[in-house]
């Protein structure tokens, strides 16, 4: 064995590490949570519906074994986040690590939606990871450690007719991590986004026997199928674990192979 030989670290051990999820309870963001959970983080569900959290919540310690709780907040409300953020500090001391799941999508031709429909979504899946991010960031410049990870999609690498409102937010998710990636790194918080294809969430199931998914989504990955919602939990624990501590700004794609075409 060589001199430089890298020692026998568990690089994607969170045991200790406090999660943030938010939109957590249910689809890709409890996916990401049980990920995390699964690797020994205590996850820190915030959404909405506080009795789906509280729910979400106790699954994971049951399942899991690690310590799990719900906050109530809507993203977009900024004093709502930070009493959140600051009572989940107040709780356990610290947050290691945030990702944010919280998103909506509203399809449509630009002439069949309303500026309504589009601020919408932007205020959800721009402003509302924004101000997560914000909340977090004091904590995790104090001690010198963090990973925040964004939810972006491959929509915000390619496009898609009819997905102006998504397509253009997640767009802006790319590019916030891309700026905030570069204006934490200097304090150890590494800021990265997963770009997920098409996974049969609940936000997909209303088009999954639609023409449009059979041709232009699910048949357009190489492994012409939809992405299972465990299949997202890998790119998680990496990107929220000592693994990736040389990785800033960077969009991981899983979807199957679509944006490889």
């Amino acid at each position: 064995m060589s001199e430089t030989a890298l020692p026998g670290i568990k690089q994607f051990d969170l045991t200790g590490k406090n999660a943030i999820v938010t939109g957590g309870s249910k689809g890709l963001g409890y996916a990401m949570a049980a990920g995390l959970a699964s690797a020994g983080a205590n996850t820190l569900l915030l959404n909405r519906n506080k009795e789906e959290g509280q729910a979400a919540a106790a699954k994971l310690r049951e399942d899991f074994g690690v310590k799990a709780q719900a906050y109530s907040a809507d993203v977009t409300d900024k004093e709502q986040v930070e009493k959140a953020v600051a009572d989940m500090v107040k709780d356990y001391g610290h947050v290691d690590i945030l990702i944010n799941s919280a998103g909506i999508n509203i399809r449509g031709a630009i002439d069949e939606l309303s500026y309504e429909d589009f601020q919408k979504v932007m205020q959800v899946n721009v402003d509302g990871l924004w101000i997560a991010s914000r909340a977090v960031t004091p904590y995790m410049k104090k001690q010198g450690w963090g990973r925040i990870i964004n939810m972006a999609s491959t929509l915000g690498l390619v496009g898609l007719a009819n997905r102006t409102p998504y397509a253009t937010s997640k767009g802006a998710v790319v590019q916030m991590t891309r700026a905030l990636g570069l204006e934490l790194a200097p304090f150890n918080i590494c800021v990265n986004a997963i770009c997920p294809g098409p996974f049969l969430t609940e936000m997909n199931i209303p088009i999954a026997e639609t023409k449009e998914a059979k041709e232009f989504i699910v048949g357009a990955t190489a492994l012409a199928r939809w992405g299972e919602l465990n299949e997202i939990q890998g790119a998680a624990i990496f990107l929220s674990s000592d693994a990736a501590s040389y990785v800033v700004g960077s969009m991981l794609t899983v979807d199957g192979g679509w944006t490889a075409k």
